[in-house]
């Protein structure tokens, strides 16, 4: 048995499994102020009669990173820094502090200015007189030799303090993407950890302590807690991938399809090319800085059931703000979900509140309740349109990056709509007139983010780097180098990159065989020196893609139980 929990805006879903069968599910607010709360009601609805000792994997989808970049609750962080030829690491300054120490690698990891420990020592003191406990440490070409980031680590963690490297986080260059990846990695890693540890104690309370607990991350794989916890940021943006991979658990997918999952707060929008979501081609935008964060492309944009309706000169518009849930469910102003009351097109909690907030709010601008209504459905409907039509032209316009492969040449053109979420039902029809599409709503799909959470598979990638002329092979996230013979092959680094991210899957406790592995780059250059060839740089990546470990069944019984 499994159990999935995703954790969203609004509301937070649960589900468990019996092999691919879901036994029961349930639904319940989401507490900001203490997610595990939302979590332990969920628990205590899906384990009602169960044997827990069944109950192998536990898999998390949780908003816990994301709500903290939102809502700007970050540890102060300190971000030390080396350089090298190109680009002023200035230019990608962020963080509390941003200290640049003398020191520089260049393009090929040949140390060209040596590390200044004196500074560096001087700095990590006036960091930790300030008060910061948190952190990123980054060399400008750190993937091609950590050597410069294992010494301000060595120092630093002469201190009781919390430290992300660059270099275990991607082996990839990109020296501003992987300053802002270290940094937020490094801004959450507290805030992760306190959380686990409350987590763990909450499980143990249930009689869960067997089970072993994944976290879902971006891109829709998992990992094992105690490896995500090393990685926080992984998990940033789970949510969205949760939704995609319910998609692929639940429903049977053949041709180009439009996903829109539909919650409290916003509308998630995604694109599946011939039954393969994409991949974001660089990694995602946090809080408006590039990472090297693998994610699942996914657009969300502020309509949800409980987004708040407003008048002004223009007209009736449908959020992006949200105050609380829609005035069926006790919430202060009338929101989307009031309108599609006051339209008979749902009958959710208290309709006669809908009515009477409608009522009020469309007297002050001389209209009726029902003018209202249809106005703020019209407001949402096309600003979902309008953004699932930019999603689509966005893809097209450039080289698209599926879990599968690149698609070049390739233009996606969705005819059919599946439709996830709360309020999807209400919306099928809507939603089939305005977009032209066929449209499906799976089963259970309120609860598609728990069903995609519970069946992710633990996904792993690794990039290395090869340099013949040296004799060396680096793969930065293992913080490993190895001496290769100089007639090392292609074929020869692509098995060796397999062996490597297998050796590692497996230290995690996660088992793959070879065939599992996917090579997703094998490049090989020519390195000249002075008119003559020394020898060749090449450059692997694999990975485990994302997936799902089956489609789901119903129990004939199973039903959304709401936990108060």
């Amino acid at each position: 048995m499994r159990i999935g929990i995703d954790v969203g805006g609004t509301h937070s879903d649960g589900v468990l499994l019996d092999g691919k069968t879901i036994v029961a599910a349930a639904k319940t607010s989401t507490d900001h102020q203490n997610l595990l709360a939302s979590i332990i009601k969920l628990l205590q609805v899906l384990l009602t009669g169960q044997d827990v000792a069944r109950i192998r994997t536990i898999n998390l989808s949780t908003t816990l990173t994301t709500n903290a970049i939102v809502t700007n609750k970050l540890s102060p962080v300190a971000v030390l820094v080396t350089g090298g030829p190109g680009i002023d690491p200035e230019n990608y300054r962020i963080g509390t502090r941003f200290e640049i120490i003398p020191g520089s690698l260049n393009h090929v990891g040949s140390e060209t200015c040596s590390l200044d420990e004196e500074t560096l020592t001087q700095k990590v003191a006036d960091c930790l007189a300030a008060g910061i406990r948190h952190f990123a440490l980054i060399g400008k070409f750190s993937p091609r030799n950590t050597a410069h980031e294992e010494q301000m680590r060595q120092v630093v963690s002469q201190h009781d303090v919390a430290i992300s490297c660059g270099h275990m986080l991607s082996g990839r260059l990109n020296f501003g993407r992987r300053i802002n990846t270290t940094y937020f990695n490094a801004a959450v890693q507290t805030l992760a950890q306190n959380f686990a540890d409350t987590l763990a104690n909450s499980l143990a309370h249930f009689g869960l302590n067997q089970a072993e607990v994944n976290i879902l991350k971006a891109d829709g794989g998992t990992l094992p807690l105690k490896r995500a916890l090393e990685l926080p940021v992984q998990s940033i943006f789970s949510g969205p991938a949760a939704s995609v991979m319910g998609i692929l658990a639940s429903t049977e997918l053949a041709g180009d399809i439009l996903m829109l999952d539909i919650g409290g707060t916003t509308t998630d929008i995604a694109l599946f090319a011939a039954g393969q979501p994409l991949l974001e081609r660089e990694g995602i935008d946090i809080g408006g800085h590039a990472t090297l964060v693998r994610a699942l492309r996914v657009h969300s944009i502020g309509i949800g059931g409980d987004s708040l309706l407003h008048v002004d000169a223009l007209g009736v518009h449908c959020g992006p703000q949200r105050i609380g849930p829609c005035m069926a469910a006790g919430g202060p102003a009338p929101t989307l979900m009031d309108a599609l009351n006051i339209l008979g097109k749902a009958a959710f909690g208290e309709v006669e509140r809908s009515f009477a907030g409608m009522t009020t709010l469309a007297a002050k601008y001389n209209l009726t309740e029902g003018a209202l209504a249809e106005a703020a459905l019209a407001s949402a409907v096309h600003t979902i349109k309008t953004a699932a039509e930019t999603l689509i032209y966005e893809v097209n316009s450039k080289p698209v990056y599926t879990i599968h492969e690149i698609l070049t040449e390739r233009v996606i053109k969705p005819d059919k709509l599946v439709l996830i979420g709360g309020p999807a039902p209400v919306f099928q029809q809507i939603l089939a007139d305005a977009m032209g599409m066929e449209t499906f709503c799976p089963p259970l799909a309120s609860v598609s983010n728990a069903i995609g959470a519970a069946l992710s598979r633990s996904t792993g990638s690794l990039h290395i780097q090869v340099d013949t002329s040296r004799g060396r092979l680096t793969a930065p996230t293992l913080n490993l180098v190895q001496k290769i013979p100089r007639s090392c092959s292609l074929d020869t680094s692509i098995e060796n990159a397999k062996s490597l991210l297998l050796e590692d899957l497996n230290a995690a406790g996660i088992h793959y065989n070879e065939e599992d592995i996917q090579v997703i780059q094998a490049d090989s250059f020519n390195m000249v020196e002075q008119g003559y060839t020394m020898g060749k740089n090449m450059r692997v990546s694999v990975q485990v893609r994302p997936a799902v470990l089956a489609q789901v069944a119903m129990a004939k019984d199973a039903q959304v139980v709401f936990a108060a």
